[in-house]
């Protein structure tokens, strides 16, 4: 017995969006739990995506079906486009996409339990689907409420869906941590006991596996869920953008003020966005160090010009020395300007009168020490290694009205440990604080180390 549930038409983005909704909707209708719900429809959007983005539209319909396994609920998605030239390579995990990860079709692959594609010139259909938990089945009396469940709720609105998913993100990210830290606990308990006993030892190594196995779910999913993130956060910048443009009409001050809000936490979310991305690269070695001959006057000229503006209405000043007797550096500059400007940024936000100085100069070794020092409210000393950890915000008056992400220090550590170098902190509350970056001058390429360009031959 197979039974229609909807039929939807794949046009733009927002229709993403909706396939993404009403697949939720469907998998919470059917039992499935709600990280099975949010597998389920992050595998069918990606398809609906690659429909809209590659086949110029198309169509998917969902549907529930007897297989020989049991009851299955099914989404067929098929578009009209030119048809995948290398299928194979896209299947066996070889494809890089020049505008994504290239994870979209084997991405839903994986997360579903039976998954068929065709793929021609004349278009692209591809059958995912999901067994049904167990003892669930398909009756009128289910699928009657699932289908008034879909006729009576609209969709919802960009940013009722990214708090949907920011709630997943962050359901699934509390989820790791306690397993990671219910597995260190184990590990803890375990090391006190007999070591000669080689029944510990073998639970030893398989708390290790799991520890391993529960770090690389953790950079597949924030990878996955943050590319999944980008649709809705980017709808809602270019629609507030346009509105702010009065592409369609003047607005009211009320409603300028009120776009001008979206356009700035949705601009916000974007950066927490791109900062999640980047420690999922790093941390599943994915991200590429890009080594080029620049001079460190030009990067500090270009620093100076892009936060005078942000000074210009601050009543701290900030102070770019000029680096002297350091030679050209072969390191990758954008990753090192990323790191200063991560620093300046958040001494700007606790520094209100005052300086923020910024300085280089050479250390033994063939390396260069950055300073960013400001005269701000300063941290604790219990508090030093802390500001380093995903997510964690100290506490405190200045800090609960600028709360941030939680992700800008930890992001610039890891940074600086892929350049092959590390980062540091010395503050006294109320005397301001100075946080120090120490780097090769010249970046050494090692079998461990993340994929490295060099690019240039310049005497450095």
């Amino acid at each position: 017995m197979n039974v229609s549930l909807i039929k939807i038409e794949l046009r733009n983005e927002h229709d993403v969006v909706d396939t993404r909704q009403r697949a939720r909707v469907i998998a919470g209708g059917l039992g499935f739990s709600a990280t099975q719900q949010t597998s389920i429809a992050t595998a069918i959007s990606e398809l609906a995506r690659n429909a809209v983005v590659y086949g110029g539209g198309g169509v998917v319909e969902f549907s529930l079906h007897h297989a020989q396994s049991g009851p299955m609920l099914q989404a067929l998605v098929s578009d009209s486009g030119s048809g995948i030239d290398d299928l194979d390579s896209v299947l066996g995990g070889l494809y890089q996409s020049k505008t994504g990860m290239g994870l979209g079709i084997l991405g839903s692959q994986r997360l579903s339990d039976a998954f068929d594609i065709k793929s021609s010139s004349e278009g692209t259909r591809v059958e995912i689907a999901f067994r049904l938990p167990r003892g669930v089945l398909i009756t009128q009396e289910r699928v009657g409420k699932i289908s008034q469940t879909l006729a009576s709720q609209p969709p919802l609105s960009p940013v009722s869906e990214l708090q949907q998913q920011n709630g997943e993100l962050i359901h699934a990210i509390t989820e790791l941590r306690q397993r990671q830290a219910e597995i260190e606990r184990l590990n803890a308990e375990l090391e006190e006991t007999n070591r000669g006993v080689l029944a510990l030892y073998a639970e030893l190594d398989e708390q290790a596996a799991s520890l391993k196995a529960a770090s690389q779910y953790k950079s597949r999913f924030l990878s996955d869920m943050t590319h999944e993130l980008r649709t809705p956060l980017n709808a809602m910048i270019s629609l507030s953008r346009l509105l702010l443009d009065r592409t369609d009409g003047d607005l009211t001050e009320e409603q300028e003020k009120q776009v001008n809000f979206i356009h700035r936490a949705a601009t916000g979310l974007g950066e927490m966005v791109n900062d999640l991305l980047d420690i999922a690269k790093i941390e599943s070695g994915k991200i590429e160090v890009h080594a080029e001959a620049f001079n460190l006057s030009d990067l500090f000229a270009a620093l100076r010009g892009m936060f005078r503006p942000l000074f210009a209405t601050s009543k701290a000043q900030l102070i770019v020395e000029e680096p002297l007797d350091i030679g050209p550096m072969l390191s990758d500059e954008q990753k090192i300007s990323q790191i200063l400007r991560n620093l300046i940024s958040n001494a700007m936000k606790f520094t209100e009168t005052g300086e923020v100085r910024v300085h280089a100069e050479p250390r033994p070794g063939d390396k260069v020490l950055f300073s960013v020092a400001d005269t701000g409210i300063g941290i604790a000393e219990t508090d030093l290694e802390r500001i380093f950890q995903d997510f964690t915000q100290i506490d405190g008056a200045r800090q609960r009205k600028l709360r941030g992400t939680g992700l800008g220090l930890p992001l610039t550590r890891k940074l600086c440990r892929l350049l092959g170098g590390d980062v540091s902190v010395t503050s006294r509350p109320g005397e301001g604080a100075r946080f120090s970056v120490l780097l090769p001058r010249r970046l050494q390429v090692s079998d461990s180390a993340a994929a490295v360009t060099v690019n240039g031959e310049a005497d450095v």
